[in-house]
């Protein structure tokens, strides 16, 4: 009995190294794959990627900011600064996806949102020191530019600054 367990062990060993193998090869495969996708994918986001997304600029639309209200509008403009890139990012991962308004309903609609609320959270941190800023809805609304593959989009992103605009 004691010659059948040291068999059985290097059994164990010899299959358990066969799956030690195989699952590496299978990662190395995989990121071998990963890569040739991505080359793929930078062909298409080098045309994706001479769209971007521009936002009127805040800081220079401010009042005098009161001393008090300085680091939370500091943190709010920070916010706009990140909301943008994220946008942007997203302009660029969601290539093909959606219909003729999809950039305006799923980028542009909601980032404009997002500004909206910020540029408020700005003016009431203001408002609680000195005299409350008026007309900064209008910096919310944001424009595609650039880029032959997003023309279709890129009217439908200034069809919804012209109606924000028009009331």
């Amino acid at each position: 009995m004691s010659r059948g367990l040291p068999l059985l062990h290097r059994r164990r060993i010899l299959v358990s190294g066969a799956i030690g193998g195989i699952t590496c090869a299978a990662v190395v495969v995989g990121a071998a794959m990963a890569d040739q996708d991505d080359g793929g994918s930078d062909a298409k986001a080098s045309t994706k990627a001479a769209q971007t997304i521009s936002c009127p600029a805040v800081a220079g639309s401010l009042p005098a900011i009161p001393a008090q209200a300085q680091a939370e509008v500091d943190r709010n403009l920070a916010l706009l600064d990140t909301q943008l890139a994220e946008a942007n990012k997203r302009l660029g991962t969601s290539q093909g996806e959606g219909g003729p308004n999809f950039v305006q309903n799923a980028i542009l609609g909601p980032l404009a949102d997002k500004r909206k609320s910020t540029l408020d959270r700005i003016a009431i941190s203001i408002g609680r020191r000195a005299e409350k800023p008026t007309g900064l809805d209008a910096l919310a609304e944001c424009t595609l530019s650039g880029g032959e593959a997003g023309a279709g989009s890129g009217t439908g992103a200034g069809g919804g600054a012209d109606s924000g605009a028009t009331p």
